[in-house]
């Protein structure tokens, strides 16, 4: 699974700045952007090695879309695409190590202001230190080499010169392996950051480049889509082995001004785990025990029901993806509950004196409310809206925040009653 999420992401990097505009003699300028950035990284669980600043170094590869004449391009003021490369060190070389990040990007002018920007980023990091229960017990952020990444910063360009902006930033960067090996309590650092974006052409030049402005009128137009998806997760330390998560959604939504797409639609996923756990006879739902109820049906009471709302801003072959689902049905992740949220190290065979956890307000909560964030690549481009189009996406998905599963997935949307106003 780790392997092809690293062939999707590299791929997803190249089709985000391969996009052409479709004019002849048009070309994105480059921007070249060095960066530094300092801050902390609170304490991922107890016990958490002592560590100094995080500090971390990156170069950005951006390509300015003023001259794509495409109406994604021109509606989304300021917009640059590109992706970030980076080192970060923890701060403690022994124990946290370091990460290697590869971060596909998206930069926008915020509240209409030129010298504000906000920058969205997900990919992949490459860690050089990991959990290890005998040489690292203390660094249970991370245990996996390679983990999702996830960033967003503000930049505020406090001084411009003919090729060079000097910019300064606050954001925030999270990594965590998505739910595919425990422990994964992940890291979350918040970052100042100083950089300079390095232009192959000045203001100047760039104002003479660039096309003249299309007028285009606001439009609608329905669609309707069906997704399956493939995911690996686990279910506590003591069976820590990656299984499958199977999905099937459906969604009915409009599409606005062609670059934004916002739909209702219902899902379902079947959690292995869950099914082998109770087909297992396990502890928690063997006979006099809590959920052996769970045995009459032990395939329902794997499987989860929600509706969901879905968000995404379309960049002709790529989408960036947001969810949000309620669960009706969800019976597995009391269990999952359970044997996690309790005492540490829950064995295998519970016996009926161990702490559990509590299905407290955080517990209500989680299990009611899934989310959804990932990548699609769309076989044809969104700007023409064809009738029929296929994509491939990957998603982290998660109980309100916390990471529940990583998946691939295939997709097909049907484009329908296309209306300009």
């Amino acid at each position: 699974m780790e392997k092809k999420v690293v062939y999707f992401i590299l791929l997803f990097s190249c089709c985000l700045f391969a996009q052409q505009p479709e004019s002849s003699g048009t070309s994105r300028p480059l921007v070249i952007t060095p960066e530094f950035m300092m801050g902390f990284t609170p304490e991922s669980n107890s016990n958490f090695p002592d560590r100094n600043f995080q500090t971390q170094l990156g170069v950005s590869l951006g390509w300015e879309q003023h001259t794509n004449p495409q109406e994604w391009a021109q509606r989304l003021k300021g917009l640059r695409t590109g992706i970030n490369f980076g080192y970060t060190d923890f701060g403690n070389k022994d124990s946290l190590g370091g990460s290697f990040t590869l971060l596909p990007f998206m930069e926008f002018n915020a509240f209409r202001k030129k010298n504000l920007k906000v920058q969205i980023g997900t990919g992949m990091s490459y860690f050089t230190k990991k959990y290890d229960s005998l040489t690292n017990y203390n660094n249970q952020a991370v245990s996996t080499d390679l983990n999702w990444a996830f960033r967003v910063f503000m930049h505020y360009n406090f001084l411009k010169t003919e090729k060079i902006d000097w910019r300064i930033g606050l954001g925030y960067f999270h990594h965590s392996n998505g739910h595919t090996k425990l422990p994964n309590q992940g890291y979350n650092s918040f970052l100042l950051n100083v950089s300079a974006d390095l232009k192959n052409v000045s203001a100047r030049e760039l104002g003479s480049k660039a096309i003249a402005r299309h007028n285009f009128n606001r439009s609608t137009y329905d669609y309707f889509s069906l997704r399956t998806g493939y995911g690996n997760n686990v279910l506590a330390l003591v069976f820590n082995d990656k299984k499958a998560v199977y999905t099937v959604s459906a969604e009915y939504g409009k599409v606005f001004n062609n670059n934004f797409k916002l739909g209702l639609g219902l899902y379902y996923r079947f959690y292995e785990h869950y099914y082998d756990y109770i087909q297992g006879n396990y502890s928690l739902v063997q006979d006099g025990r809590e959920f052996e109820r769970y045995k009459e049906h032990p395939s329902w009471n794997a499987s989860n029901i929600g509706l969901l709302l879905n968000g995404e801003f379309l960049l002709n072959h790529i989408g960036i993806d947001m969810q949000l689902g309620v669960n009706f049905h969800k019976p597995g992740y009391k269990i999952d509950w359970r044997i996690n949220q309790g005492w540490d190290n829950t064995p295998i065979d519970i016996s009926e004196t161990w702490q559990l956890g509590e299905f407290d307000s955080k517990f209500k909560l989680k299990n009611a409310i899934s989310s959804r964030l990932g990548l699609k690549y769309y076989l044809l481009g969104t700007h023409k809206a064809p009738a029929h189009n296929l994509y491939a996406g990957i998603h982290i998905n998660a109980n309100l925040g916390q990471a529940d599963f990583t998946e691939l997935s295939l997709g097909y949307v049907y484009s329908f009653n296309f209306k300009e106003k």
